[in-house]
């Protein structure tokens, strides 16, 4: 008796939080979050309206950015999903809680390659992660000290790139691409270096994680590297403006942009469907999206929406979020994935 009293009292609050219920049903649902998830949370919101529901509001707000909005709190002011281009962070999950957001459910959708990318028009090379590193660190080693990054061609770093000057366009901090990159390609050269300024750090690993963190995350502010904002489509067009530039951004959108845009190789490999899975392809990460447990009690057509989103039409190996680029999950994991979505079964703490 006791428990269903609790379980009445949770479930009055949440409707608390909202002006009415009726009123509060009728809204559609809302949807904030990464700009690398964003296409596959739009095709979702697109079928299940052709399916006869409402379609969602839908917006590119970045991971971080994302987070911040949805953890602020339960209500039909707040957003009831948001994606996200990596794992929501233990800070993140504090503010959640903070602010009453304590039932999430993580549902894991798949995966895609940061895809380092040029015009078609421009010409085709391969890159190593040090050398992404020393073209776009705003610090970097150089006879064996650490300095601002004085590298302003590719040939600069190496004779074999091209003669061209280093100009990149990106996301944000507030983006989990950003995030992503920096972690598979920054933090991996300097944990990973044999020899030289971080092999010598390397020595204490916690002097290493301590410089890590502090000297071996920024990206450089001196000009080769632009930030463009959450709106990959803007950076595609930028790089189809440009022939020297390139361009950091989820596999998704060089999937839809092959008739604008080529990959830079990444240690002599591309990103495709089947070398982000088999994890040859050397940056990829998981995509995800979080969805706010109580609301599913009072947005209608919350849980259609859900059911839709990890249904086999579009996120199986067949379905129609693989045709759009999303590496999809396979078998027991798949199962358990959509399982977990459809159940509502809250999240783990993140560890990190």
């Amino acid at each position: 008796m006791q428990n269903k009293f609790i379980a009445l009292t949770a479930a009055v609050a949440v409707m608390g939080s909202f002006a009415t219920v009726d009123a509060a049903s009728a809204r559609e649902i809302k949807i904030v979050g990464s700009s690398t998830v964003f296409p596959y949370t739009q095709a979702v919101a697109e079928e299940f309206a052709k399916k006869g529901g409402t379609a969602p509001t839908v917006e590119s707000t970045g991971t971080g950015g994302g987070m911040k909005i949805f953890c602020q709190g339960i209500g039909e002011q707040h957003p009831d999903i948001t994606g996200a281009s990596r794992a929501m962070k233990k800070s993140e999950m504090e503010l959640c809680a903070k602010n009453g957001v304590t039932d999430v459910t993580e549902v894991l959708l798949g995966y895609d390659g940061l895809s380092v990318a040029n015009s078609r028009k421009g010409k085709k090379f391969s890159v190593t992660k040090q050398q992404l590193y020393m073209a776009l660190a705003a610090k970097v080693p150089v006879d064996g000290k650490l300095v601002d990054n004085p590298y302003k061609k590719w040939s600069d770093i190496d004779a074999s790139l091209p003669d061209i000057a280093i100009t990149a366009y990106g996301p944000p901090p507030t983006s989990g691409t950003r995030d992503a990159f920096v972690e598979l390609v920054f933090h991996t050269t300097c944990k990973k270096a044999k020899e030289g300024y971080w092999a010598e750090v390397a020595k204490d690993k916690a002097a290493l994680k301590k410089a890590v963190k502090s000297d071996c995350t920024s990206m450089r502010t001196d000009g080769p590297f632009i930030e463009a904002g959450e709106n990959d489509n803007l950076i595609v067009q930028r790089l189809d403006a440009d022939a020297n530039a390139v361009g950091i951004f989820g596999y998704s959108f060089l999937y839809e942009n092959q008739d604008k845009l080529q990959a830079i190789q990444i240690g002599g490999v591309e990103p495709s469907m089947e070398t982000i899975a088999s994890g040859k392809y050397g940056i990829s990460r998981p995509l995800y999206i979080y969805i706010k447990n109580p609301h599913r009690q009072v947005i209608k057509g919350m849980d259609d929406f859900i059911k839709e989103y990890v249904s086999e039409g579009a996120m199986s190996g067949e379905g129609y979020l693989a045709e759009r680029g999303l590496v999809a999950l396979t078998g027991d994991k798949l199962k358990a994935v959509q399982e977990a979505a459809l159940q509502g079964k809250k999240m783990d703490a993140p560890t990190n």
